[in-house]
């Protein structure tokens, strides 16, 4: 009898070791995708630093500038899915590269103080951001590895059958 409680305690132990380590795999999924939206509403903040720097220089891509200026509107209204802040981010991206390229047309902007800091605290934004997100990649394949492989694939699917999702 008591190796029949034995491994049935021992069962019980894997199965919660299992399950918890399938919560906080799920948990650093959401805190690295928290960590890429610090780093976009650092950079969203930037933008209208660059767009007034730039303004007075750029007078043939007032497009571009209003574009940056609506795209980084609406990522800061708090209104958008994951999925279209990702999509959002890509045209900030977008945009934020069509800018510097267009800055090799004036030289004087190039020389300028104030906006060769913004260009430089930019670069270093997209690179924490890069950084940031091979992170929630490499979380996100984590946790999909092992919500699909044994024995913490059973875990998974006993939790996801309750309608609530590891």
């Amino acid at each position: 009898m008591w190796i029949t409680v034995g491994i049935g305690i021992a069962v019980l132990l894997v199965v919660i070791l299992i399950y918890n380590g399938l919560i906080a795999k799920k948990n650093l999924v959401a805190k690295v995708f928290g960590a890429i939206d610090a780093l976009l509403k650092k950079r969203y903040d930037l933008i209208p630093q660059l767009v007034a720097t730039v303004k007075a220089y750029m007078q043939h891509e007032r497009s571009l500038l209003t574009e940056i200026t609506e795209a980084r509107a609406k990522a800061v209204s708090g209104r958008l899915s994951d999925d279209q802040q990702v999509e959002l981010d890509n045209v900030v991206s977008k945009t934020l590269g069509s800018i510097m390229v267009a800055v090799e047309n004036y030289p004087d902007l190039k020389a300028n103080q104030n906006f060769m800091h913004l260009q430089r605290t930019m670069n270093e934004i997209e690179e924490q951001i890069s950084a940031a997100r091979r992170a929630y990649n490499a979380a996100v394949e984590a946790f999909n590895n092992a919500v699909e492989m044994f024995p913490t694939n059973i875990v998974g699917r006993v939790r996801s059958n309750r309608n609530n999702p590891v």
